[in-house]
């Protein structure tokens, strides 16, 4: 059943309601606080899924990364969406990067106050790159 949000008119609570589609605007409502029978339906969020390609797509629009390469703060607002849409946990160098963007450093600062960042990203060992 679904679960729809309320608020009373009369204490300002808000309270939620599971009922099934067919109980919906024929069921009276009380608030379970203050009893009153005034109550007004909350729109709550809605949730859309989006495919990966289209998640993608929306990462590598020209528009967003427009003036990038001068706003670090834009830079890591770029950094939190992207890492977001990945739905992956990039780790504690990322977030320290990110937060040193969001405070206005440079890529250039960060790289000389974190000289070994990314030190053996992608580092294949011998530099052979096998079967791949």
């Amino acid at each position: 059943m679904p679960n729809y949000e309320y608020r009373c008119l009369n204490c300002k609570r808000r309270f939620e309601v599971y009922m099934s589609y067919s109980e919906y605007g024929k069921k009276n409502l009380r608030c379970p606080h203050c009893q009153n029978d005034q109550v007004e339906r909350r729109v709550t969020r809605v949730r859309f899924a989006r495919s990966e390609e289209s998640r993608l797509e929306n990462l590598a629009d020209p528009s967003n990364l427009a003036g990038l390469e001068d706003d670090p703060k834009a830079l890591a607002r770029m950094m939190r969406q992207m890492s977001g849409e990945m739905g992956e946990e990039l780790g504690p160098e990322f977030d320290e990067v990110v937060d040193r963007l969001e405070a206005g450093q440079s890529p250039e600062q960060i790289e000389e106050a974190i000289p070994d960042l990314g030190e053996g990203v992608g580092d294949m060992g011998s530099g052979d790159f096998g079967d791949i």
